[in-house]
This record gives C-alpha cells, sequence and structure tokens, in this order.
C-alpha cells in the first residue's frame, strides 16, 4: 500500500506557531521541528524569539517518536491558550 504525498498528516514533524499584537509591539515566533538522532532517539528541536531575530533553541531528547509528538502537541496546547497562532 502506498501513501499518497498530499494525504493529512495526523502527527506534525514541524510546527510553526506565531503571536503578532501591533498595540504591544509583540511579534513572537515558536517554531517546533521533531528529529531523529544517530542513536534511534528522537528529538524534540524547539526555538523561538521575536520574528527577524535569531532567537532561543532547545533540544529535548525522547526515548522515541511518540513521546517526541506528545511533548509536541503538548506544547503547540499551551502556546495556543497564550495566543500563538498557526
Amino acid at each position: 500500500m502506498t501513501v499518497s504525498s498530499d494525504q493529512f498528516e495526523a502527527f506534525p514533524l514541524l510546527l510553526h506557531l506565531r503571536r503578532i499584537d501591533p498595540a504591544r509591539n509583540m511579534r513572537r515566533y515558536y517554531r517546533m521541528a521533531i528529529q531523529s538522532d544517530l542513536f534511534g532517539k528522537a528529538s524534540l528541536v524547539r526555538e523561538w524569539g521575536r520574528i527577524g531575530s535569531r532567537g532561543q533553541m532547545l533540544v529535548e531528547t525522547h526515548l522515541d517518536e511518540g513521546q517526541a509528538v506528545n511533548a509536541l502537541m503538548k506544547l503547540a496546547r499551551a502556546k495556543q491558550r497564550k495566543g500563538y497562532t498557526l
């Protein structure tokens, strides 16, 4: 069985969120990506900062891709509650 390239991905491996509020001079981004490492584990790479700047980066290592996806989804929900949008 082949998977079509236009099929909706149920568990995202890359997520880019933005929070823009001109009244408060706020232009922020939050990017998360899941990448596998050389040892068979999955890493959740988080990058955040002001739009147009380099920002900060944090890498979290998880035992497998499923745990990394769960962490990504949990962070995404928390950021959306704070006003970040896709």
